[in-house]
């Protein structure tokens, strides 16, 4: 039976090890897909995770057993336009309705500082979150930059 009680709320440095255990658990199946570099750059460390907290926002999805379950990063790039980072949710609660409700907190807390559009960045390998962020809206920019040596694609959506 899949878990469903979970709340969404912003996040503090002491979720860090939770968070550090989630990003860990829901990117290890894709580990052989991403070079070295690109996978730490996306599970983070304490340390580059200290730096994400002090560079953006972080949303927790925090069990009713007080574990992390998932999380994802936004911060506002410039006047009309935030970016996500860092969506992950634990294999055991995937499908479970948090994904969805993290990107609409952190959407949230953009349009709030005035962001109009939301961009996000994915790699080839997460085939089922690039259908998950279409489904929700986002579309391909066509922009692909360079992510430790593979390939990144960003992606767009309009708040209002």
């Amino acid at each position: 039976m899949q878990p469903t009680e979970f709340v969404i709320r912003k996040a503090n440095p002491s979720d860090g090890p939770g968070i550090l255990d989630c990003l860990r658990s829901a990117f290890e199946p894709f580990r052989d897909e991403y070079t070295a570099e690109a996978f730490e750059d996306t599970v983070l460390t304490p340390e580059s995770l200290a730096q994400r907290f002090s560079a953006m926002q972080l949303y927790a999805a925090e069990a009713a057993d007080g574990r992390i379950v998932g999380t994802v990063a936004c911060s506002v790039s410039n006047a009309e336009e935030g970016h996500l980072r860092g969506m992950a949710v634990a294999p055991a609660w995937q499908g479970s309705g948090i994904a969805g409700a993290l990107l609409a907190a952190a959407e949230a807390a953009l349009a709030e500082q005035g962001c109009a559009r939301v961009t996000l960045d994915t790699t080839q390998a997460l085939s089922r979150a690039k259908r998950f962020y279409e489904r929700n809206g986002y579309r391909f920019s066509g922009a692909v930059s360079d992510f430790f040596g593979m390939p990144l694609y960003e992606f767009f959506k309009y708040l209002t």
